[in-house]
This record gives C-alpha cells, sequence and structure tokens, in this order.
C-alpha cells in the first residue's frame, strides 16, 4: 500500500468545514492507503497561542478524529512534537531550499498580514515542515484541499534537490484532492473558521445548531417566502449538498427553493435533520472515547513509538547520504 500523510492543526475544536472539508475523506482513503495523520502542534505554535490550553486542545482533536470514524487500529494517529524526527529533517532540508522559494509562498504572505506582530521564522519555514512531515515517512500522497496543492508541490521540489544532491532517497508525493470544496462559514462570506466565529461545531447539540442555522443568509432575493430563488446562490443550498441524498436534495429543495413551494426556515428545518444524522453517530462515538481516555492516550503513544522508528529509520538513511553518520558506525 501507498504511504499517507495529512496533518490538522490543533484549534480545540472541530467544526463541519473540517469534517467535510478534509476528514471525511481521510475516514475514506485510511482503507485505501497506509495512513499517518498528525496532530500538527509544531505548526500551531508559529503563531500567538496559549500555552495552557495547548495540551487538551491536542488530546480534544485526537478524540474528536477518532469519533469522526479515523480507524484507533488501522490509521497512526499521532502527535508531531513527540517525533524529534520531524524538526531534525526540517533543519536539513533548509540546507536545500532557497530563500526565495519560501518567500514567494502564498500562505506565508497571507499568514504574515494575518499575523504582522508576530512574522517570525517559523512562519516562513511552515512549507519546509510540512515537507518534513509528508517526507520522513516517504509519503507518497497528500489528501488536500486546492489551497494546499502548492506545499505538495513545494515538497516535491524539496525532494527532487535532496536526491539529487545526495542520491535517490525521496518519493515525489502526489496530491489527492477531496472532492469538496471548501466549505464556506454560516455568514456565506469567508471561508468556515474557529477564529471568525462563522462555524457549526461538530460537536454542537442540535438546539445549538439551530440557534445559528435560523438566522443564517440564504439567496437574498428570496426577501418574502412567495418569492422564487435561486439554489446555487445560497449557502444554505451548499449544506445541503453536504448532506441531503437525492432525489431529496433535487425534487424537494432545489425545485422548492426555485418553485416558492418551500421557504427558507422549512429548508433549514430540513438540512438540520439531515445534518443531525451525520454528527449524531460522531457525536455518540466521542461520548463514548471520552469516557475511555486512558485507552486513547495510550493508542497516541504506540503510534508516536511507530512513528519514531519509522522516522528514525529515514533520519539515518538521510545522515549516511549526507556524510553526518559514518556507514562503519550503522
Amino acid at each position: 500500500m501507498k504511504v499517507l500523510f495529512t496533518g490538522i492543526q490543533p484549534t480545540g475544536l472541530l467544526h463541519i468545514g473540517n469534517y467535510f472539508g478534509a476528514i471525511r475523506n481521510w475516514v475514506e482513503l485510511q482503507y485505501k492507503y497506509k495512513s499517518f495523520i498528525s496532530v500538527v502542534d509544531l505548526h500551531a505554535i508559529t503563531i500567538e497561542y496559549d500555552p495552557r490550553e495547548m495540551e487538551d486542545n491536542v488530546f480534544e482533536l485526537a478524540l474528536g478524529l477518532f469519533a469522526c470514524g479515523i480507524d484507533l487500529e488501522k490509521t497512526t494517529l499521532f502527535v508531531q512534537s513527540e517525533v524529534t524526527g520531524h524538526a531534525d529533517l526540517t533543519w536539513i532540508f533548509n540546507t536545500v531550499t532557497p530563500l526565495g522559494e519560501l518567500e514567494r509562498m502564498t500562505q506565508f504572505k497571507d499568514k504574515a498580514k494575518q499575523h504582522r506582530k508576530n512574522v517570525n521564522i517559523g512562519l516562513l519555514d511552515y512549507p519546509v515542515l510540512q515537507a518534513a512531515d509528508i517526507l520522513i515517512y516517504k509519503g507518497e500522497i497528500v489528501p488536500v484541499g486546492e489551497d494546499q496543492v502548492q506545499h505538495v508541490e513545494f515538497t516535491r521540489e524539496v525532494a527532487r534537490r535532496f536526491n539529487a544532491r545526495f542520491g535517490d532517497t525521496f518519493p515525489e508525493c502526489q496530491a489527492e484532492l477531496t472532492a469538496t470544496p471548501r466549505v464556506m462559514g454560516i455568514d456565506g462570506q469567508s471561508k468556515m473558521s474557529k477564529s471568525k466565529g462563522n462555524f457549526i461545531a461538530v460537536l454542537e447539540s442540535r438546539e445549538e445548531i439551530w440557534k445559528k442555522l435560523a438566522p443564517a443568509p440564504t439567496d437574498p432575493a428570496r426577501v418574502k417566502r412567495s418569492d422564487p430563488g435561486t439554489p446555487e446562490k445560497c449557502n444554505i443550498y451548499f449544506y445541503h449538498q453536504l448532506v441531503t441524498p437525492e432525489p431529496e436534495l433535487s425534487e424537494y429543495i432545489a425545485h422548492g427553493c426555485r418553485t416558492a413551494g418551500i421557504g427558507c426556515l422549512d429548508c433549514k428545518r430540513k438540512l438540520l435533520d439531515n445534518l443531525m444524522k451525520v454528527l449524531d453517530p460522531i457525536q455518540e462515538r466521542y461520548s463514548d472515547l471520552a469516557a475511555r481516555k486512558g485507552e486513547v492516550r495510550d493508542v497516541l503513544e504506540a503510534n508516536a513509538e511507530t512513528c519514531r522508528e519509522v522516522a528514525g529509520r529515514t533520519m539515518l538513511e538521510v545522515k549516511e547520504k549526507m556524510g553526518l553518520r559514518p556507514v562503519w558506525k550503522v
């Protein structure tokens, strides 16, 4: 099986943008590839954060990922900072990475604008750490959205440079695009994000979600219930496409919107019903796992040990090829 690597930052909660935009895809792919999924806490510290919350955020994310369907036995889910090889390989990759390439990365430009008071080397070096994350496991498949394709191509360039200079070592990984486009926030204005407050959390109750859905904007053409609308212009309809099966989606939701056969609140209530059919099982699994936190921690520790062994073999190979560890010492 080919090796898949992906990572997610510990933000303290999972929202439906995370789930439908990425995690649901990882759950399907874990049966196709040998999967490594990392809670990338080293990436998270490149912006200001509260150290008192980090440990809990990391563990809560791990619980959430398992609850969403990441298999405790099949997939190697681990915490990035517990495997020192990630930072070690980043430094080595720094020596084959031109500064100009990092300065041109779109994410660095965006992050630098968002965090003007904390434009640190970590923000600039973020893509190199990502490359190390993937390549230390000889990752071949990286599931990403379109906004992350540039980073996968950067990782391929890093692998090419290292291989050309020191000998064939790393594969040139491939991006596997998720079928779901980016999930917009309930405001319909920007990507769903905890920092923007426009999210629906995976673990929120039905009542809490309805408080957010009820006032959420819809097709602006539907001023009155009797006004026909265009579902493709409505963010609520996009959410329906994630959870509402055919023929209900086309024959009731889309047709009802176009003909003013249903009102926007009716449409939102049906969305809530279908969304909870997805979220209820996740919330039940989360409650079960939360009652067995010791077992989950044991799984994470065992996975970290597995990753340390894999990363150690890669670093030994890298150092030998770079002349940092004489062959006779192996």
